[in-house]
């Protein structure tokens, strides 16, 4: 992490050993070739050594002197970053050969912030930074723009800094998950809710077969307040045993959760269980036994023993009262069970479309990995002689069909672009000339699996000194209006007028940064005529099995350089499947909570009507002895069912839509209204209810009319 000499001042930080960078440390350019490390790093690769003081670590092939630890616990200021090395930031020309970040200043990549001084408030601060800020944008940025149309320049000339709250850290990540954590908090919540109308329901049935209890218990001299601490007590006891049994259930879905990650933000986000969350799940389970054992306590006290006892210990005072009500959970429950099944769908449904998007190309069977050179101190000519010299050992690994190389590697959330001057293409102020590119080897698409429609491939051939060539995609030719005689136009990268690439080749569009993304355009150049490459990362496809490969390329690496790292070494369906981990994540927990909520759903459906029925006994009795038989008897239990059915699936459909719409921006190839969708959960959802209504509609039709009017 590159910080400022004012870093650690303003943080108010001191250190765990040797001193922290201070203002002296950043005032030449590449001057200052010190380092603090992480307490993390300094514990786990320096053993905790406080003899490291004063040492040399290489970062990035540079010597850099230690200085000190940071204190324990201090991770950094941007969230999901965790820096094991925090370097002054004007040594990142040093650390990053080419970087030309300090005299460019369109080049924007510092986050800022400050401490407020006593008594100023946010919009103070942000008043009086503007004043400064207008006339240098006015005066200095603005006449620096180029290529932009009047009403561009005019919206960069109002333009502002915005000052927000710094506790919550430097990143755009809150921005980002906002939407995917508010839907799974909902979703939690509603299960929690589901769950906490079942315990409802099942106080209540318990509170009624209790009423003859509470009876002579209050008849022997028990007070009210008594009975009720004692139903209070028990409702406690259930849901903190629930919410002990819970806490391994978190650590199970959390462990998931964590697996979904890629490696970067699974090793910068603690998934263990906070003393802060144990303590929440403690007050929400001990709140649901306080909350929804009151009702069900102040139901079953209030019975009194005469009536009691001619209602035969079955029927409480106040029972219809009680059956509404608890009807009405089972309808809730419905709703919130409609409404995570419809959401569910249409993220399983978005999964689905994710996995099932044509990427252009073929990922079976291919093995990718990364090395930097340059930042090993590597020069130009030897980083090209390098490279060609992986591409060689690669190939000659058994199983290996063939080989290729790209800069910008594949799914990987980044993005390389430039503005271009095509051929019949006029520029124009406010006209969009920017373009994707990539830098690839030979064989690049034969190796990848992308079609060429037109022209041909690089060779070994395309080196620097050679004539500069370009290979585009569809999306460019649509974009530039090539027309169908792409091959033989020409091309010419930022504002340069000469057009002195020749476009060889036309591909068939592909994804580059993303699954979600399009199809952008793109043009393709050959690495090895560029000779500022520090970086490669190389795509391998096996003839089987890329498992022997993938222990092969470390052993060919450290035989090539023991000191060069191998990044990101994975099959691509892995980098695939990493770069729509957001999409699992949802899809999976969504799909999981709504399963979980539809069986509760049931479970609560199928006590409200075991019970209905127990207390319609003599009822069913009555009908049958005067001429009811079974079938009307099940027809009157599952009208109750489709009734309930009715009511809380048409409100859980509209909460479902709701969801969709909110969460429109996560879907993939649907709508949030998809009626397909929605049909399919109100189905599923349906057979659900009356597979749960079944066995009690079953068994009041059984009921021997005899014996329930003896009873």
């Amino acid at each position: 992490m590159y910080v400022s000499g004012s870093y650690f001042p303003v943080l108010g930080l001191r250190p765990a050993l040797g001193r922290l960078l201070g203002p002296a440390d950043d005032e030449t350019i590449g001057g200052h070739p010190v380092a603090v490390l992480s307490h993390a790093f300094w514990e786990t690769r320096m053993g905790a050594d406080p003899g490291v003081i004063g040492e040399t670590i290489t970062v990035n092939g540079q010597p850099l002197t230690i200085v000190g630890v940071a204190p324990r616990g201090f991770e950094g200021t941007t969230l999901f970053v965790r820096p094991d090395v925090f370097v002054p930031i004007t040594m990142r020309g040093v650390l990053q050969p080419r970087f030309a970040g300090f005299d460019d200043r369109l080049s924007h990549w510092v986050y800022v912030f400050g401490r407020l001084a006593p008594g100023v408030t946010i919009g103070q601060a942000t008043a009086a930074i503007n004043a400064v800020v207008r006339p240098i944008i006015d005066d200095v940025e603005a006449p620096l723009q180029r290529g932009m149309s009047d009403q561009m320049l005019a919206a960069f000339r109002a333009r502002t800094v915005t000052v927000e709250p710094g506790w919550r850290g430097q990143s755009i990540v809150q921005h980002q998950a906002r939407t995917p954590l508010i839907l799974l908090l909902t979703v939690t919540g509603i299960v929690l809710l589901i769950a906490c109308a079942n315990v409802a329901n099942l106080l209540l049935a318990r509170g009624a077969g209790r009423s003859m209890e509470m009876a002579v218990r209050l008849s022997l001299g028990a007070s009210r307040r008594q009975l009720m601490a004692q139903l209070l007590t028990e409702s406690c006891v259930l849901a903190a045993l629930g919410g002990a049994a819970s806490l391994l259930v978190a650590q199970w879905t959390l462990a998931f959760i964590a697996s979904q990650f890629p490696p970067e933000p699974a090793a910068a986000i603690d998934v263990t269980l906070s003393t802060q969350a144990t303590l929440f799940t403690a007050a929400v389970a001990l709140g649901t036994g306080l909350l929804f054992g009151i009702y069900p306590a102040l139901h079953a006290t209030r019975t009194e023993l005469v009536s009691t006892i001619r209602a035969n210990a079955g029927q409480l005072t106040g029972a219809r009262g009680a059956a509404r009500f608890r009807n009405g959970l089972v309808a809730a429950q419905i709703a919130l069970a409609m409404a995570l099944l419809g959401s569910a769908g249409l993220f399983l449904g978005s999964l689905v479309n994710v996995f099932r998007a044509d990427l252009g190309m073929r990922i079976d069977d291919l093995v990718m990995f990364t090395i930097s050179p340059e930042l090993n101190g590597y020069g130009p000519e030897r980083r090209q002689i390098l490279f060609e010299r992986v591409e060689e050992e690669l190939a000659a690994i058994p199983g290996v069909a063939s080989v290729a190389a790209s800069f910008v590697p594949l799914f990987n959330g980044d993005t390389w672009g430039s503005n271009v001057a095509v051929e019949g293409f006029e520029r124009i102020p406010g006209v969009d000339d920017q373009s994707n590119y990539n830098l690839v080897g030979p064989g690049f698409f034969r190796a990848l699996g992308i079609p060429l429609i037109a022209g041909r491939e690089f060779t070994a051939a395309d080196i620097d000194g050679a004539p500069k060539v370009a290979i585009v995609n569809e999306a460019f030719a649509r974009k530039f209006g090539l027309g169908d005689d792409v091959v033989g136009k020409w091309m010419a990268l930022g504002g340069a007028t000469d057009l002195d690439i020749q476009i060889v080749g036309l591909a068939r569009d592909t994804k580059y940064s993303g699954v979600r993304e399009g199809e952008p355009p793109i043009f393709y150049l050959p690495y090895r005529q560029d000779r500022g490459v520090g970086m490669m990362t190389f795509y391998v496809r096996t003839a089987g099995d890329p498992s022997p490969v993938l222990r092969a390329i470390p052993e060919l690496m450290r035989r090539l350089d023991p000191d060069l790292p191998v990044e990101n070494l994975k099959t691509m369906e892995q980098q695939v499947r990493e770069n729509v981990f957001q999409d699992r994540t949802i899809g999976l927990l969504s799909a999981a909570a709504a399963a979980l909520a539809t069986l509760l759903a049931a479970v609560g459906l199928y006590g409200v009507l075991a019970y209905s029925v127990a207390q319609r006994t003599r009822e069913f009795g009555v009908r049958m002895a005067l001429g009811a038989d079974g079938r009307r008897i099940r027809t009157m239990v599952l009208r109750q069912v489709a009734a309930l059915f009715a009511v809380g699936g048409a409100i859980g459909l509209v909460a479902a839509l709701g969801i969709g719409r909110a969460a429109g921006s996560l879907l993939f190839g649907l709508e949030g209204h998809d009626p397909a969708v929605m049909a399919g959960a109100a189905g599923l959802l349906a057979v659900v209810a009356t597979v749960a209504a079944f066995a009690p509609a079953i068994r009041a039709s059984r009921v021997d009319p005899v014996r329930a009017l003896r009873g």
